[in-house]
């Protein structure tokens, strides 16, 4: 999907990542992220944020809940984390890196509920009255009161499967008077997913139904007379989105993809983001005339559709196609249409999320001038790969 615009924004990275698999450092089946450019991404969406008065959250999953580099991005300047689910909240503050959103796009189990609390949360999301009670309860015990967002929808809204959630927009006067009720919680914002997303026939990136629903329900607590201070409006958030969200009023975005430069607005190299990560693997064997690379980072909503094969004892690549997979299968190899030899470095650069995956994160400075070094190697869901540097 963005073999293009790597080869055009950052042809450097390519050279690292074939360096570092032949002196060893790195295996196949591993994510390798240009760290000074992803830290160059964060100040582009940063500048952008702050012109726009708005405020930015995090996100870490696309990038295996890496802690290493998130902490490097909150120092950067970004707001702590957004966890969309309870296992990325707890290895982030295992590694001691701020979360300050927890509960979107996955809800707090029971047991999670007074820890997120109890360690001052800055905001979490709920999609049920029940969940809403559970967190009053705990901060009651604790003697504090709990901002809490609602996550709302509408019967038109676009929603992915498994991620069927929130209130909805029809019964928001009835869930605003029961959470009225309860004393350790304070309503101080709204949020719904997806909210922007790339249309690929006009070639841009438009607003859902789901932001307007967003909208409509703000003005509806207005109306209660309640003070919403934070509409937060994920998905494709950009340095190119920020103005069109800040438009709308949105005052808290999610930057994911673009601190890689992997958004679909991206695809031809244009973004002031520039891609900064790209998967690494190598040719395991040739059956019935294909080639198979090792695989484990496949991601089925990734378009992956074009690899670099690197020959042995060549400096130029060898463009190749990847042929159909099998959703339902395991991903122990990746196919591409014909044949390489075994053993070749091949590169892909595709849109992920590392955390579904089986790769190695390998997180790597000094690209830019032609000094890469591996600072920290890490799984696909965020611990310390075993004889790796800063294990």
């Amino acid at each position: 999907m963005f073999i293009g615009a790597l080869k055009a924004q950052n042809p450097a990275l390519i050279q690292a990542a074939r360096e570092l698999w032949q002196q060893g450092v790195i295996l196949p089946d591993t994510w390798v992220v240009d760290v000074d450019q992803v830290m160059e991404n964060g100040r582009l969406l940063l500048e952008a944020a702050s012109r726009h008065g708005m405020t930015l959250y995090l996100m870490t999953k696309q990038l295996g809940r890496n802690p290493w580099l998130a902490k490097k991005l909150i120092e950067l300047g970004f707001h702590g984390t957004v966890a969309v689910d309870f296992k990325e909240a707890r290895m982030l503050r295992h590694a001691e890196a701020q979360v300050s959103h927890v509960g979107h796009l996955v809800q707090l189990p029971k047991c999670q509920v007074f820890e997120s609390v109890n360690l001052n949360t800055e905001m979490i999301t709920v999609f049920s009255l029940e969940k809403a009670r559970e967190i009053s309860a705990a901060a009651l015990q604790i003697g504090r009161v709990q901002p809490i967002m609602l996550k709302v929808f509408a019967d038109d809204d676009k929603l992915y499967p498994g991620q069927e959630a929130g209130f909805p927009l029809s019964a928001l006067d009835d869930v605003v008077e029961a959470i009225g009720s309860l004393s350790g919680v304070k309503l101080t914002g709204l949020t719904h997913f997806p909210c922007l997303l790339w249309d690929e026939e006009q070639q841009q990136t438009l607003p859902t139904p789901n932001l307007h629903t967003l909208l409509h329900a703000r003005d509806r607590l207005r109306k209660h007379g309640i003070d919403i201070t934070q509409i937060n409006a994920p998905s494709a958030s950009s340095c190119s989105t920020l103005p069109l969200l800040a438009g709308f009023g949105v005052t808290h975005a999610e930057p994911g993809h673009a601190l890689t430069g992997t958004i679909p607005a991206n695809q031809h190299g244009t973004e002031p983001e520039r891609i900064a990560m790209l998967y690494l693997t190598e040719v395991s064997h040739q059956f019935q005339g294909n080639s198979y690379c090792f695989g484990g980072g496949y991601y089925r909503r990734g378009h992956a559709q074009h690899a670099l094969v690197y020959p042995p004892l060549s400096d130029h690549a060898l463009p190749a196609k990847l042929l159909p997979i099998d959703d339902s299968s395991i991903d122990y190899h990746i196919p591409l249409a014909g044949e390489f030899p075994v053993g070749s470095p091949v590169v892909m650069c595709f849109r992920t999320q590392i955390f579904v995956t089986r790769s190695d994160v390998a997180l790597v400075s000094g690209i830019s001038r032609g000094m890469p070094v591996l600072e920290a190697l890490y799984d696909s869901l965020g611990n310390p790969v075993p004889g790796g540097p800063h294990e």
